[in-house]
């Protein structure tokens, strides 16, 4: 049984009247560029001419050196990652190469709140290496008063307990095991 289409099945394109309707060029061009959309006829007067925007000789310097330079500027560098920050604040100063050292150096510029508990954290790395435990409450009043959500939270969980915190932070102790009897 043949198959009933509107369209003409050699030309692809709906018949008059039906189908995909068919888009309205400006006035004075043809529906072809190159002949005018007639076998054998002369190229259209818009084709090839020197269009502001299209290149050519009037063209507008400004738009295409505009455009080159867009397309060479290099490539937004990529976010920081939660992880790479909190490294930087964790590790020793010394151990940050200088290129870490300049990236962590911005973030802190730009972010005050973020300064102030990079400071606090240094702080308190001191306190560890440095088995300062008798420092302990003056770092924990300086970071209640900061008011710092995730700092203040860990600050009053010290506080809980600060005896067995502050000699924990001072005493040498050991959780080896003892050489036998």
């Amino acid at each position: 049984m043949p198959r009933s289409s509107t369209r003409d099945d050699c030309s692809g394109s709906p018949p008059a009247g039906r189908g995909t309707p068919r888009r309205s060029l400006p006035a004075g061009t043809t529906s072809s560029p190159v002949n005018g959309g007639k076998p054998g006829s002369a190229p259209s007067p818009t084709w090839g001419s020197s269009a502001p925007d299209d290149g050519g000789p009037d063209a507008d310097p400004t738009v295409i050196t505009g455009y080159k330079t867009a397309r060479t500027d290099p490539a937004p560098p990529k976010p920081l990652t939660v992880r790479q920050v909190t490294g930087w604040l964790t590790r020793h100063p010394a151990a940050l190469s200088a290129e870490d050292r300049a990236s962590l150096n911005d973030v802190l510029a730009r972010c005050p709140e973020l300064d102030t508990a990079a400071g606090h954290i240094r702080d308190f790395g001191e306190i560890l290496t440095g088995r300062l435990g008798s420092t302990l409450p003056a770092w924990i009043d300086a970071v209640e008063a900061s008011q710092l959500p995730g700092l203040t939270g860990f600050a009053l969980h010290l506080r809980r307990d600060l005896d067995a915190v502050a000699a924990g932070l001072t005493l040498n102790w050991s959780s080896c095991s003892i050489g036998a009897p």
